[in-house]
């Protein structure tokens, strides 16, 4: 057998694209290349690409071109593939593939037809695929967390999303299959599993011919593994079963990530979310009613075409109202293949990037307020990082979900990828900080 190239991975994007990632490197070990982390020691960069949104794509073709300049051999995979296909392939020399979202498991042979000077296209029109437990994985979070995939691709038609153009229609796993993988993970010392989907609350319709998330956690609950979060929980998914599995499974942690966009029935009616209107304040006071230490996290939209003050005004008082612990904003961003994109009434830029300052600067006396009350309590924290100048620890504690939450700042002895008990001695707008009293 000839000498193999060495392959890197450069991942973009979010969690999903991270676990496609994953797959790619298991795959690629097991079939005998070598995968460095360092993309100057590779003979190929597969860039796992993101194009969901404009700024997305921006940072995707920086890569490439970065990657391009120092005459690297570019795969191109994931979702601006499946965006823009031989467009990529024509304009970018460099590039000896393009892998779409739904192919990322044929990687090793994308590998071996490029190394015969073949430029490869490998591009689902439809992506069918979803990895199961069975497909190699090498993780590449921080030792004590993993992203469990539950179903992929999406059904809705949001007017504003390009997603199931890029990842095609909802296919679920089967309960056992993602069981399997959270008792693989879970002995592998995994102590935080976070279960993502598009709108994980549809988990099984496509499968079981209704949603099945309630009896997945109580399925889940029976695994050995201290945290469960849920992340893209929709509100009308959100059923008394759902919320009666999260109260009686004791490893599902009470974090509610429900990706609301807006709260105005006319901008959620030209959203093609109608039914949100009319639910959004019952379902989160039931949720609160139900599960009173509920962490309450959500996504909204400003600027979305034909958003006049008043719908923005409606949106910051219903921020105000709820007080959700975590809220992230993003600018509207017209997407070609959208409905949005040929709505009259487009919202100017600068317009759009003032009322995502003030909702922002809306939330964050609430979040502060949120996390200052947690001031003088002993919260678990799973420890992921240690700062080798200082020996201080950082983790998050249950109401943070990586990347888009706070962390918890700690002193004292501890391991990584473990739970210790911590004492709060202190928190700001984002962050808390601790002192470690033990460990478990």
């Amino acid at each position: 057998m000839g000498h193999k190239p060495t392959i890197a991975i450069s991942h973009l994007g979010c969690e999903k694209n991270r676990i496609d990632s994953e797959h790619m490197i298991g795959l690629l070990v097991e079939a005998g290349y070598q995968v460095d982390a360092n993309e100057e020691l590779a003979d190929y960069v597969i860039v796992n690409t993101c194009s969901f949104i404009q700024e997305a794509r921006e940072e995707s073709v920086r890569t490439l071109v970065e990657l391009a300049e120092e005459n690297k051999k570019i795969v191109i995979a994931g979702c601006l593939a499946q965006h823009f296909q031989e467009k990529l392939l024509e304009e970018l020399p460099e590039a000896v593939a393009v892998v779409g979202t739904g192919d990322y498991h044929q990687i090793v042979k994308v590998i071996e037809q490029a190394e015969t000077g073949k430029k490869v296209k490998q591009i689902s029109d439809r992506p069918t695929y979803i990895a199961d437990e069975n497909t190699p994985r090498y993780r590449t979070t921080t030792e004590g967390v993993a992203y469990l995939r539950i179903a992929e691709g999406c059904d809705y038609a949001c007017a504003f999303c390009i997603i199931p153009y890029l990842r095609g229609a909802q296919r679920s796993r089967p309960i056992e299959s993602i069981v399997a993988e959270a008792e693989q993970l879970a002995a592998q010392g995994v102590k935080e599993l976070i279960l993502i989907s598009q709108i994980t609350t549809n988990y099984g319709l496509d499968l079981y011919g209704r949603p099945k998330l309630a009896e997945l956690l109580q399925e889940l609950g029976k695994v050995d593994v201290p945290w469960i979060r849920i992340h893209y929980a929709y509100p009308t998914g959100l059923t008394p079963e759902v919320i009666r599995a999260m109260v009686e499974s004791p490893n599902v942690i009470p974090y509610l990530d429900l990706p609301l966009q807006h709260s105005h029935p006319e901008i959620l009616r030209a959203m093609n979310r109608p039914w949100q209107g009319q639910v959004n304040d019952a379902i989160i006071e039931r949720a609160k009613t139900a599960i009173p230490e509920a962490v309450l996290r959500s996504t909204f939209i400003v600027g979305f075409p034909g958003e006049k003050d008043e719908h923005f005004a409606h949106l910051v008082e219903f921020v105000k109202r709820h007080e959700f612990d975590h809220v992230g904003v993003f600018t509207f961003s017209p997407e070609q293949e959208t409905v949005a994109y040929n709505l009259p009434d487009r919202v100017p830029q600068p317009v759009m990037d003032e009322r995502r300052r003030v909702l922002m600067q809306t939330q964050q006396p609430i979040a502060a307020r949120k996390n200052l009350a947690c001031v003088g309590k002993k919260v678990d924290v799973l420890i992921e990082q240690e700062n080798p100048q200082t020996g201080q620890y950082i983790g998050r504690s249950a109401r943070f979900s990586p990347e888009i939450d706070g962390l918890v700042y700690v002193e004292g002895e501890a391991a990584l990828g473990e739970i210790a008990s911590v004492k709060i001695t202190g928190a700001d707008s984002y962050d808390l900080y601790g002192q470690i009293v033990s460990t478990k």
